[in-house]
């Protein structure tokens, strides 16, 4: 598989981004002086990592405002590489090609699956982990994202380690304490934090990558249960790729 797509006059590459995938695929693309690429960022961390390309921040005004930034750019793919939990935003992404016509791809990194000594319990959604928490655990972990933290303000006999990017709005639980930091994380940094702060259950979003799997591991090491999120449906009829590589692969044909 070729690692850069041929040259095509007039191509523009929509990436709909904020992972790790969606600048691999910028920077492999940034290097084709034929292609235009733009990011877009939803704005929601302060001092986002910015890609090569032309980057816009904020949201498109829903999928009639995506559509119709895609026909004044002249736009002539779309890549959406939210986040796995990006709901809204890969829908919207959806319903801009059905209005369009201009091709969609949803690049999406593989999730985890359990091994052999992991402890999971899988939740549907932020609102059913928040139910299932109180019988797993008093000292929880929590790596969902500052954006549904909200969801478990209300469980006030749990004390919750919270790492974010940025300081999580109110509502929040009120035995808590926020560490800001931005991964990809160590085993050895992951261990440490639960060792030290005596966590017995940690929470997170099936967001798959390297990046933060280490706490994965160490969780099995310490024997603790792991209270998993699983991810949203992609769109139906929506083509996928799981890794750059696939993408570029997707976007040669769809400009054949």
């Amino acid at each position: 598989m070729s690692a850069e797509p041929a040259p095509l006059p007039g191509r523009h590459v929509l990436i709909l981004g904020g992972t790790t995938e969606a600048r691999r695929l910028a920077e492999a693309l940034a290097g084709d002086p034929s292609c235009q690429v733009t990011t877009s960022l939803a704005g929601r961390v302060a001092s986002p990592v910015l890609p090569p390309g032309d980057t816009r921040i904020g949201g498109f005004g829903g999928a009639t405002g995506l559509a119709a930034w895609i026909v004044a750019h002249e736009v002539t793919s779309v890549v959406d590489a939210t986040h796995p939990f990006a709901e809204r935003m890969s829908f919207h992404a959806a319903e801009a090609q059905a209005l369009t016509g201009v091709p969609l791809l949803a690049l999406r990194r593989p999730g985890w699956t359990p091994r052999p000594g992991d402890a999971w319990t899988f939740a549907d959604s932020l609102d059913e982990a928040a139910a299932r928490l109180p019988g797993l655990g008093s000292r929880a972990f929590l790596t969902t994202g500052r954006m549904g933290l909200h969801t478990f303000a209300h469980l006030t006999d749990t004390w919750f380690l919270v790492r974010s990017v940025d300081p999580p709005d109110a509502p929040v639980p009120p035995r808590l304490e926020v560490l800001l930091d931005r991964g990809p994380f160590t085993l050895e940094g992951e261990r440490e934090l639960i060792a030290r702060h005596r966590i017995d259950v940690l929470v997170t979003k099936d967001s798959g990558g390297s990046a933060t799997a280490p706490k994965l591991t160490a969780a099995r090491e310490a024997g603790i249960p792991v209270l998993v999120v699983r991810r949203p449906r992609i769109p139906e009829g929506v083509a996928q790729a799981g890794d750059t590589d696939a993408a570029l692969e997707w976007l040669g044909a769809a400009r054949a």
